[in-house]
């Protein structure tokens, strides 16, 4: 037991504090910092392998200004996802260290770490760049290796066949694909390492905003890929994080 913890529990059994009170106090010997419109914790990478991120949308950029700081004071890289355009130009003004891309709709303020690991994101066409670039600068904020592959996908397969020495010795592939979604299965036939399919809402209207590719990669040929929501990179750079800090802790 902590020394912090153990006078919290000290202080409940004199009846100095109720319950409560040492609940709240116990959350923040944990690492959770509440600012009011968030409680921040800092205690994630320790538990998780990646650190506290920044869920943009439906937030105001009043509340991105309290939450960004606290992050930055901790000396933690910033990622923030989903943002629109306006918000994404405020934090940027706001924030002039960090960056913007509007295409990934993320600000990302980094931190100079060393990379581990080495994770190849790719992507069945052009289109579906934005959800790959989200799923890289979370990979980048996790501090973890990354490359990308672009416009690989089975409408012309020799394309993909070219790149095949650039991807074959990764740790983990994350697969990014709209319309049928059949490039992950590919992938997961050509490689041993754990392949992680995304689709996205990219595709014409039987698609179904992404739907199609989503049944597609759930029904792969190709055992063992794993699957994300739709147009979730940020949710499939997260589980490839764990994979590498996974392998880092057994070497």
């Amino acid at each position: 037991m902590s020394d912090k913890l153990k006078e919290i529990m000290e202080e409940l059994d004199k009846g100095d504090i109720d319950i409560f009170s040492a609940l709240s106090r116990i959350s923040e010997s944990k690492g959770i910092e509440n600012i009011g419109c968030a409680r921040i914790d800092h205690a994630r990478k320790n538990r998780c392998g990646f650190p506290e991120f920044i869920y943009g949308a439906s937030k105001t950029i009043e509340q991105l200004c309290e939450i960004v700081p606290v992050l930055i004071k901790k000396q933690s890289p910033v990622l923030v996802t989903r943002l629109d355009p306006d918000k994404g130009k405020a934090l940027k003004k706001k924030f002039p260290q960090g960056e913007y891309d509007e295409l990934a709709r993320v600000f990302v303020i980094s931190q100079n770490t060393e990379k581990h690991g080495n994770v190849v994101v790719m992507t069945a066409g052009t289109s579906d760049l934005n959800v790959a670039l989200e799923a890289k600068y979370t990979l980048e904020s996790c501090a973890v290796g990354v490359s990308m592959i672009n416009d690989v996908g089975v409408a012309g397969l020799h394309r993909l066949l070219g790149e095949l020495e650039s991807f074959k010795q990764a740790d983990a592939i994350i697969v990014v694909a709209g319309m049928e979604g059949a490039l992950p299965s590919v992938v997961g036939g050509l490689v041993s390492c754990p392949v992680i399919a995304v689709p996205t809402s990219v595709g014409y209207g039987a698609a179904m905003g992404g739907i199609a590719a989503l049944l597609g990669m759930l029904n792969s040929c190709a055992s063992g890929v794993s699957v994300v929501n739709i147009d979730n990179g940020f949710g499939a750079a997260c589980a490839a994080t764990r994979i590498i800090q996974n392998s880092r802790r057994k070497a």
